[in-house]
C-alpha cells in the first residue's frame, strides 16, 4: 500500500474541514475566527499540491477534491461573509433599514453570493483550462477569499478611523467590491502561480520577491495590507507579462 498517495488527499480534506468550521463561525458573525480558519484552509491547499507534485502522486480525483474543498473554503465562506456584512448593515444602520416602501432592498445581501457563483465558475474553468498548468488566468479563489475575509478584519482594526470604517460599512461600497471580486476571478488576466514545483531561484524569483514584500507589508500594516498585497499581485503579474512579451 502506497501511503504517500493518500497524504495529499488527506490534506485536501483538512482544507475542506477548515472551510466547514469557518462556515459555522461566519454564520454566527465570528469573523475573526472564520478568517483564521480560511487562512488555515488555504495553508492546507498549498501543501496538498506541493506534496502531490514532489512525490509524483497527482491524480484526477486529487484535482477534483482540491476544487471541491476550495469551493467551500474559498467560495462559499467569503460569499456568506459578504451576505452577513450586507445584512448587518441593513439591520443596524437606520438609513438602510427595510420598510414597506423599500422591501425590494431585501435582496441586496444575497448579492454577496455572486462571489460564490463566480468562484464556482472560476474553479470549473481551472479544471479544464490547459493554459493554467503553470500560471493562473484570473484571480485564484484563495487570494479572492483573503481579500473578502479581510474586510471585517480591517473594520475591527480601524474601528476608530471614521473614514475607513464608514467606507467599509457602506452597502454600495461592499456591492462594488463584490462585483469587482466576481470580475477578477474570471478576468482574462494571466497571473503568476505561487505553487512552487522545484527549488530554483531563476524560475521563481518573482514569487520569492512577492512573498518577501507581502510579509513586510503584513508586519507593517496588518489586515489592511491584504488588499494592498492582492493589488500588488495583479500589478506584478501584468508587469511580468509585459516584460515577457517584449523579450
Amino acid at each position: 500500500m502506497n501511503i504517500k498517495k493518500h497524504i495529499p488527499n488527506t490534506i485536501t480534506l483538512l482544507n475542506l474541514f477548515a472551510g466547514l468550521c469557518a462556515l459555522i463561525h461566519a454564520f454566527n458573525g465570528s469573523y475573526r475566527e472564520a478568517f483564521s480558519l480560511v487562512c488555515l484552509g488555504i495553508f492546507f491547499d498549498f501543501w496538498d499540491g506541493f506534496f502531490a507534485r514532489i512525490w509524483k502522486v497527482q491524480s484526477p480525483i486529487g484535482l477534483q477534491l482540491d476544487s471541491l474543498a476550495d469551493m467551500v473554503t474559498s467560495g462559499v465562506v467569503p460569499g456568506l461573509v459578504m451576505y452577513k456584512m450586507l445584512g448587518d448593515i441593513q439591520e443596524n444602520q437606520a438609513q438602510y433599514n427595510l420598510t414597506e416602501e423599500t422591501y425590494y432592498m431585501g435582496v441586496v445581501p444575497y448579492l454577496g453570493f455572486l462571489i460564490t457563483l463566480a468562484s464556482c465558475y472560476r474553479l470549473g474553468k481551472f479544471n479544464v483550462d490547459t493554459r493554467q498548468t503553470d500560471s493562473f488566468i484570473g484571480l485564484p479563489t484563495p487570494a479572492n477569499a483573503l481579500l473578502i475575509m479581510s474586510i471585517p478584519m480591517i473594520q475591527f482594526q480601524y474601528s476608530d478611523v471614521d473614514a475607513i470604517f464608514d467606507t467599509l460599512s457602506n452597502p454600495y461600497v461592499l456591492v462594488g467590491i463584490t462585483a469587482l471580486s466576481a470580475y477578477l476571478l474570471n478576468a482574462e488576466i494571466p497571473l503568476f502561480s505561487l505553487k512552487v514545483k522545484s527549488f530554483s531561484w531563476e524560475k521563481y524569483k518573482m514569487q520569492v520577491v512577492f512573498l518577501v514584500l507581502s510579509l513586510i507589508l503584513l508586519v507593517m500594516f496588518e489586515f489592511i495590507a491584504i488588499p494592498i498585497i492582492i493589488l500588488l499581485y495583479v500589478i506584478l503579474s501584468v508587469v511580468n507579462n509585459t516584460i515577457l512579451k517584449k523579450a
